[in-house]
């Protein structure tokens, strides 16, 4: 593991390290903030995942969630969106191959030789953070759009690693929009079924744990109507007793302004979370 960035942040230091992903099969860097409770003491981690185009740099650079995580002592690890390199597929597009990973496991060639994001997200990268760094096991996840999307699923996916889940304007029924039939169209195949696997809303109705869910969405949002579809979720939590927060917030769209605004009540959530 290299670093390869190293800045002074709020009291901390915003870090990027490069890596050779066993499960990717590729190098990939993530960020790392500690904030400066980070020099005498282990921290619990919250995860962020970005969204589509995206790598560890939108968060790290637009969010301002530096100076939170230093308020409440929570270490923050943004991972890149997808694989990448000269050897990994790549489709014409914003929306399929690098940068548009979906945070699952594809299964489809030539994708599935290097798409594993979820299990990059949920075990390799939490075992490389927590044994290189002043980390606990204590973990949370949140996201944006397509990160939204994986902090959901991830989370549903594996009760009890995540002691917190929350999201920005995720896709939350991606077998159900033109963004997410695209890429399970691409990475999984034709079969719907095998979709749900990997969709939010479809998940919530199995879950084994009722963690409870914060998403924040925009109403000005631009893809409000055609790709998020938030009562989408609203209506499976709904159906299945599960516990969900959603804000809809007046004005807002779906750029980091939005995120900016609402990241410091995000990560205080999560910090309550994290030590009780």
């Amino acid at each position: 593991m290299q670093r390869i960035e190293h800045r002074a942040c709020a009291g901390g230091w915003q870090d990027v390290y490069r890596h050779h992903s066993a499960t990717l099969g590729c190098d990939m860097q993530f960020a790392v903030y500690l904030p400066p409770q980070a020099a005498t003491q282990a921290l619990p981690v919250l995860y962020w995942l970005s969204g589509l185009t995206c790598t560890e740099q939108n968060f790290i650079t637009k969010a301002g969630a530096q100076r939170y995580a230093a308020e409440h002592g929570v270490i923050i690890v943004a991972p890149d969106t997808s694989p990448r390199g000269d050897g990994v597929a790549d489709a014409e597009g914003y929306d399929l191959g690098k940068g548009a990973g979906f945070y699952l496991n594809a299964t489809r060639a030539p994708w599935a030789t290097h798409y594993r994001m979820h299990d990059y997200v949920a075990q390799e990268l939490p075992a490389l953070v927590e044994a290189s760094f002043p980390a606990t096991a204590a973990r949370a996840i949140s996201g944006h759009s397509m990160g939204g999307h994986g902090a959901l699923v991830i989370a549903l996916r594996n009760p009890g690693r995540y002691r917190s889940v929350s999201a920005f304007s995720p896709i939350v029924a991606p077998s159900q929009v033109p963004w997410g039939e695209k890429a399970f169209t691409a990475y999984l195949g034709e079969d719907r079924a095998a979709w749900l696997a990997w969709d939010a809303s479809a998940l919530i109705a199995g879950a084994d744990e009722r963690l409870p869910l914060l998403v924040d969405q925009g109403e000005a949002d631009e893809f409000l109507q055609t790709q998020l579809q938030p009562q989408r979720l609203q209506q499976a939590c709904d159906a299945a007793g599960h516990p969900l927060t959603l804000r809809l917030q007046p004005g807002y769209d779906h750029s980091y302004y939005f995120i900016a605004s609402f990241i410091g009540e995000h990560i205080a959530h999560h910090a309550r979370a994290l030590r009780g």
